[in-house]
């Protein structure tokens, strides 16, 4: 084993505002809805608006710190041992066996890894972003004849942005469940907020120590 500083400063911030916000968004999202009552809906829903925009902040300047430093080659998905990592998930870990990928500097996520995170950045984040907009926005939109929104559409805006909701939980379960697989139950948390993380060696490394 040998540690590395393998997340760094803006990656740690931008995954934990990231859970935040969207955790403190279904909070004041369903609450708007009337699941519950502890803010009050005026209060639930002004919450949640802003924290919407500071989401979207968000998002914004992770796309431009990926892309300047390279980071979004880490979700360039591939098949190679993806069958092996989805066994290993769902028979292996259970087994005691060892993980079929490694992690390194420049390969943080595994085949499997990369699918899901790729399509929650292109898929989940933008559908669930871009019916909020709508949604908030509809009464402006028609009013300026940039596209007719019936209260059926509405309707539908609100369906899918519920949707995105629901599998954003979804997602943000399985991904906690998921950071318990690593080599102990925490140390994969511990990395996201020390950045430090105790990696394999691989055969090459071993040979030239």
């Amino acid at each position: 084993m040998r540690r590395v500083y393998i997340y760094k400063g803006f990656e740690r911030f931008w995954h934990w505002s990231q859970a935040s916000l969207i955790i403190f968004l279904a909070f004041t999202g369903f609450e708007v809805h009337g699941t519950f009552h502890v803010l009050g809906f005026e209060h639930a829903a002004r919450f949640h608006r802003v924290a919407s925009w500071m989401l979207i902040a968000l998002v914004i300047f992770a796309i431009f710190w990926h892309l300047v430093t390279g980071e979004w080659r880490q979700y360039v998905p591939t098949t190679k041992k993806l069958f092996a990592q989805i066994r290993f998930y769902s028979i292996g870990m259970f087994n005691g066996e060892k993980h079929p990928t490694k992690k390194t500097e420049v390969r943080k996520l595994n085949p499997l890894q990369r699918l899901v995170y790729l399509g929650f950045k292109l898929i989940l984040i933008p559908v669930t972003v871009i019916s909020g907009i709508l949604y908030m926005f509809h009464k402006t939109i028609d009013r300026n004849d940039m596209v007719v929104i019936s209260n059926f559409s509405l309707e539908g805006i609100a369906f899918w942005h519920t949707l995105g909701a629901f599998l954003l939980m979804v997602f943000l379960v399985v991904h906690v469940y998921m950071t318990t697989t690593g080599n102990t139950p925490t140390s994969n948390i511990q990395a996201m907020i020390t950045g430090y993380e105790d990696l394999e060696e691989d055969d090459e490394e071993k040979k030239t120590d």
